[in-house]
C-alpha cells in the first residue's frame, strides 16, 4: 500500500462555532452519539444539522421515539430561523416508531429503520432518542433473540453500510459510557447544562472524535431564535501572531503620552485601575478618539453602562465618537448578561474586530466583566482574561483595559492580583488631600520593554476630557494619600 491517506469529506454542521471545535466539520458517514440530559438542546442541534445539509437527492431521515406526536415536535423546532418549510417533508422526512418499541422487540425496530433507509437512500439519518428504545422494552424484549449489544452493533454496520452520517440522541449521565454506543461511536457530543445560584451556562464537549482533532475542553453555547451557537475555547497560543511594530500610539492625552514616553506600544495590553470616578471611562475614550483621528477603527466592549448612556458621555466630550459609529469606523458592544462566559464575550469582541480591521479595542470595565460572567466562569477569570487578551494582541490589535480599586487614603494597592500580571502597560489613578483639598493623581507603574516616568502627576477631568498638570514633586508619602510638603533646607548663613 502507499502513503496516501482515505479523504474523509466533511459536512457543515450548519451550526455556528461547532466546525472549529469538533476539528473541520462532521466527517461524511460517521456514526455519532449526541448526548446531553433533558433540555440540553440534543434535538435542536439536530436538525440544524439536517437542515444545513439535507437535499431532495440526499434527504434526511429524523427517527423519532418520543411519547408525543411528532407534529408537537415540530410545532417547537419550526420557530428556529433555521427551519425551512419547504424541506420538512420532502427533504427531511420524519418516521416516528413509538407503536414498534412499544409493542415489539429490538429486532422489529432495526427491521423498520432498514427498511426506510432502503427506500429513502438518505445522506443523513437521525434517531431521537435512542436511550429510549433502549428503556422502553418489556418482556417480550428481554424474551428477542436481539439483545441491546447486538442491536448496537448491527445498527451501527447498517448505517456505517449505507454511506450515511448518522446521529443518535440519547439521555445518558457521565457514569454510563460503558454503554456499548459510546464503544461503536465514531464521534460522541456531550451536552450539559451547569447550574450555580441562579445562573445556568450551556456547555459542550467533544469526548471522542475518531481521525480528527478537535478542541480539548468544553465550549459554552446558547440557544437564541436562530438556534445553537458554540463559542469555542480559543487558546491563545493557536492563534497566529501578528508581527510586532513597536510603534508608538497616542493615548489622547499628551500628558499621559509624555509620561509613557511617547505614547502605548502599538499591540501592548494597557490597563488603567483607579477608585470610582477618577476619570478610567473618559482616558478610554480618548484613546479611542486618538485612534480615530489616526484613521483607525475601534472597537469598545461595555460591561457596567448601558450603550446609550455610555455614547450619550462619550459624545458630550467629543462628537466625533458617535460620527465614527454612525460612520462604521467604531463599534460599541453592550456585553452585560449575568450569565455571560468568556468565550462568548472574546467571540463577539473578535467577531467586531474583524468586522472593522480595528487596531484598537476598549474594555471598560475588567471589574463589571468579572461580575457578568456566570458563577462557574469567576474561578477562571485569570486564565480566561489571559486567553482573550492574548487573543486580541495576537492578532496586533492594541488593548486598552479599565479596573476599577477600591482603595482607603490609607491603603497603596494600585491594582488587582488577579489581572496585572497579563498586562504590558499599567498606570494608575486616584486620590489624594493636599491642604484639605481632594485632587486625583496618576503615574505609570509598569511598561514593558520601555522607560518611563516615575512621578505622580495631577490631572483634571474636564468637560472636554482628562488634562493632565505638573508632577508632584514638592510632596512625600504621596501613596498614603495625604502626602506632606518637603521641607526646603535652610539657607546657611553668610559669614561677615
Amino acid at each position: 500500500m502507499g502513503d496516501e491517506r482515505a479523504i474523509i469529506r466533511s459536512l457543515p454542521s450548519g451550526v455556528p462555532g461547532l466546525d472549529a471545535v469538533v476539528g473541520g466539520g462532521l466527517p461524511e458517514y460517521s456514526f455519532n452519539l449526541v448526548a446531553g440530559g433533558p433540555g440540553s438542546g440534543k434535538t435542536t442541534l439536530a436538525h440544524q444539522i439536517m437542515f444545513a445539509n439535507a437535499t431532495a437527492d440526499r434527504p434526511a431521515l429524523y427517527f423519532t421515539v418520543l411519547g408525543e406526536p411528532t407534529l408537537k415536535m415540530l410545532r417547537y423546532q419550526r420557530q428556529f430561523a433555521f427551519f425551512d418549510p419547504e424541506l420538512a417533508g420532502s427533504a427531511i422526512q420524519f418516521i416516528n416508531l413509538s407503536a414498534e418499541v412499544m409493542e415489539r422487540d429490538l429486532d422489529e425496530v432495526l427491521q423498520r429503520i432498514v427498511s426506510e433507509v432502503e427506500r429513502a437512500k438518505p445522506g443523513i439519518v437521525v434517531v431521537d432518542s435512542f436511550r429510549t428504545i433502549a428503556g422502553q422494552q418489556g418482556a417480550a424484549a428481554r424474551a428477542a433473540t436481539l439483545d441491546l449489544d447486538q442491536f448496537v452493533q448491527r445498527l451501527a454496520l447498517h448505517l456505517t453500510s449505507w454511506e450515511v452520517t448518522s446521529f443518535l440522541l440519547g439521555e445518558y449521565a457521565e457514569a454510563e459510557q460503558r454503554n456499548p454506543v459510546f464503544t461503536v461511536a465514531d464521534g460522541i457530543l456531550w451536552l450539559s447544562q451547569a447550574t450555580d445560584r441562579n445562573s445556568v451556562v450551556r456547555k459542550l464537549q467533544v469526548v471522542k472524535a475518531r481521525g480528527r482533532a478537535p478542541m480539548p475542553g468544553l465550549h459554552t453555547f446558547r440557544i437564541t431564535d436562530a438556534g445553537l451557537q458554540i463559542f469555542p475555547r480559543i487558546p491563545e497560543q493557536t492563534r497566529k501572531r501578528a508581527p510586532q511594530r513597536r510603534d508608538r500610539l497616542s493615548t489622547g492625552v499628551p500628558g499621559i503620552d509624555e509620561m509613557m514616553g511617547g505614547g502605548v506600544i502599538s499591540g501592548d495590553a494597557v490597563m488603567l485601575t483607579g477608585p470610582a470616578g477618577s476619570g478610567k471611562s473618559t482616558v478610554a475614550t480618548q484613546f479611542i478618539v486618538a485612534g480615530l483621528a489616526a484613521g483607525e477603527t475601534g472597537v469598545i466592549a461595555v460591561f457596567e453602562e448601558y450603550p446609550e448612556e455610555y455614547l450619550a458621555r462619550a459624545d458630550a466630550r467629543n462628537a466625533d465618537v458617535g460620527k465614527a459609529i454612525r460612520d462604521g469606523k467604531l463599534e460599541l458592544i453592550y456585553l452585560r448578561p449575568l450569565d455571560l462566559s468568556v468565550d462568548e464575550a472574546l467571540a463577539a469582541i473578535l467577531e467586531a474586530v474583524e468586522r472593522l480591521g480595528a487596531k484598537r479595542v476598549v474594555i471598560d470595565s475588567l471589574s463589571g466583566f468579572e461580575v457578568a460572567l456566570a458563577p462557574t466562569f469567576r474561578e477562571d477569570f485569570r486564565e480566561s482574561l489571559y486567553r482573550l487578551v492574548g487573543s486580541l494582541t495576537a492578532t496586533g490589535v492594541s488593548v486598552f483595559m479599565t479596573a476599577e480599586v477600591a482603595e482607603g487614603f490609607s491603603e497603596a494597592r494600585f491594582t488587582t492580583e488577579k489581572v496585572s500580571f497579563i498586562t504590558d502597560e499599567i498606570i494608575v489613578q486616584r486620590y489624594v488631600e493636599i491642604e484639605g483639598e481632594l485632587r486625583r493623581v496618576m503615574a505609570v507603574i509598569k511598561m514593558r520593554g520601555s522607560d518611563h516616568s516615575h512621578q505622580f502627576r495631577t490631572y483634571e477631568v474636564t468637560p472636554r476630557g482628562v488634562v493632565v498638570g505638573d508632577p508632584l514633586t514638592e510632596y512625600d508619602g504621596i501613596i498614603t494619600g495625604v502626602p506632606t510638603l518637603r521641607a526646603k533646607p535652610a539657607r546657611a548663613k553668610r559669614s561677615r
